[in-house]
């Protein structure tokens, strides 16, 4: 049977035609009207997760409580020209910090101790970013490393007492984040440009956000402390597991520090092939999970407080690769007085340090 709307060659009449013209402009209304309402929601979801993760976001101002009494900056090299990219390119260096904090009940129970039991620095690194952004150096500084702790400023006004021979993470205990960008500058005479600081709980969704890392380990590794066991060879991690292999010491090496620095090492470059190869762009859902747990467990200083401001810094490290960053460790020695503790060892120390600046 033929549509009413038809004639009796199949053909649509002209009253057919004439009849179907308002539905276009109402099948377009509805379509506007969806499209809108997707658009007013998008806008607002997009606006929400701003805020939220602009919100999570803890800061230091560290510039304004230690002043001038600092290593001087580098000045910039090369000139700048109108073709030049929006991005930063200059040089900077980062101190990095892994905070212990139990503070929280997810940080308490990755953990494993009670909540608000103190906090120290047991993961420090200096991360040396080259002028171009596309190769860094990360420097780790052994927790056991004994320093001069310089006086640092207190929050509730006043400040510490210079401290000899103390363990270098006894710094962020008794000073916090400033006490320890100073202690840095101190041992170095490297001025910091940036401060961050990761908790338990913000690494561990990082990694699982990124969908896990893996890792190829050389030896077995059974730490009843940060309760990993792991055969040699190579491994997928959860964040609980990769938090774990970042906390562990007496189940590899001679069960020091500096075999944990190794594998923090290791981890470090892990996570940067991670990232290379986790299309996050292409997964907004993914690229949440991953911005919310960064930001969750985060505290910079006030160059890099906001969402915005960590953003552009990401963008600007988009050629960076571990292919082109370099891992090590400062060089030390024994120390003469304690064989549990390390002092740096000059003059390596003071050359290593020397080429960052």
């Amino acid at each position: 049977m033929a549509d009413e709307d038809e004639g009796e060659d199949g053909t649509e009449s002209a009253e057919g035609r004439l009849g179907r013209r308002p539905r276009r402009p109402r099948r377009l209304r509805i379509v506007g009207c969806v499209l809108a309402g997707v658009l007013v929601l998008g806008a607002g979801s997009a606006a929400w997760a701003f805020w939220r993760l602009n919100g999570n976001i803890e800061s230091v101002d560290i510039d304004s409580a230690l002043g001038d009494n600092r290593p001087a900056k580098p000045r910039p090299t090369g000139s700048p020209s109108a073709s030049a990219a929006p991005l930063a390119t200059g040089a900077l260096n980062i101190l990095v910090l892994g905070s212990d904090s139990r503070s929280g009940k997810e940080n308490a129970e990755l953990g494993g101790g009670g909540e608000d039991s103190g906090a120290r620095s047991d993961t420090a690194m200096v991360v040396h970013i080259d002028e171009g952004r596309t190769g860094a150096t990360v420097v780790s500084i052994p927790r056991d490393t004994l320093v001069t702790r310089p006086s640092c400023p207190l929050e509730s006004g006043g400040s510490t007492s210079v401290a000899y021979n103390v363990m270098f993470n006894s710094a962020y205990a008794v000073g916090g984040p400033v006490c320890a960008v100073k202690t840095v500058e101190s041992l170095t005479d490297v001025r910091m440009d940036h401060y961050m600081e990761i908790d338990f709980s913000g690494f561990a969704k990082l990694v699982d956000a990124l969908g896990g890392v893996t890792v190829t380990t050389d030896e077995d590794i059974d730490d009843e402390d940060s309760h990993l066991t792991l055969a040699a060879g190579t491994h997928h991690l959860d964040g609980e597991q990769a938090l774990a292999l970042a906390r562990t010491r007496h189940g590899i090496g001679d069960g020091s520090d500096l075999g944990r620095i190794a594998l923090q090492q290791h981890l470090v470059k892990a996570l940067l092939d991670q990232i290379a190869s986790t299309d996050l762009l292409t997964d907004p859902a993914r690229l949440y999970r991953a911005a919310d747990a960064i930001t969750a467990g985060l505290t910079t200083d006030t160059g890099l407080d906001s969402l915005t401001e960590l953003m552009n810094f990401a963008q600007s490290l988009r050629d960076l690769s571990s292919a082109r960053t370099r891992t090590v460790m400062m060089p030390v020695a024994p120390a003469p007085y304690d064989r549990n503790r390390v002092v740096a060892d000059e003059p390596e120390a003071g050359e290593l340090w020397e080429s960052l600046r």
